[in-house]
C-alpha cells in the first residue's frame, strides 16, 4: 500500500540542502535531486546508497555493482536553514504583494526568509 501524502503542502523542494533525523546517514546532510510526492519520498545527493548489480550489454563487457542514492520517506528529513546553518522546522506564511499573495517559507529558529532554490 502506498502512503500518498501529495495534498498536503511539502515544506521542502528539489535542489535545498536537508538534514537527516534518522536512518543509516543519520545525522549528514546532502542536496535533494529528486521529489516523489505519491510516494512520499525524495531522493538525496549521497545518502541512501543501495548496491545495484549492472550485467553487461556488450560482448565482452564486465558486469559492476554500482551504488545509486534511494529514496527515503519525507519524516527522515529536516531542512538547513541556509542562513542560520542548522537543521529547522519551516513555516509558511502569506505576503502580499500588491493584489495578490504570495507564500514564503521562513526559519522558525532564526525567522530568515528561505529563498526558492
Amino acid at each position: 500500500m502506498v502512503k500518498e501524502i501529495s495534498n498536503k503542502k511539502w515544506k521542502v523542494r528539489k535542489g535545498d540542502t536537508v538534514y537527516i533525523r534518522a536512518g543509516k546517514d543519520r545525522g549528514k546532510t546532502g542536496k535533494i535531486l529528486a521529489m516523489l510526492p505519491r510516494e512520499g519520498r525524495l531522493v538525496v545527493e549521497g545518502l541512501n546508497l543501495v548496491k545495484k548489480h549492472i550485467r553487461p550489454r556488450r560482448a565482452g563487457e564486465k558486469g559492476q555493482v554500482v551504488e545509486v542514492p534511494s529514496p527515503m520517506p519525507i519524516a527522515r528529513v529536516m531542512l538547513n536553514c541556509p542562513s542560520c546553518g542548522k537543521p529547522t522546522r519551516v513555516g509558511l506564511r502569506r505576503v502580499a504583494d500588491g493584489d495578490k499573495t504570495a507564500g514564503e517559507r521562513f526559519c522558525k529558529k532564526c525567522s530568515a526568509i528561505i529563498p526558492k532554490s
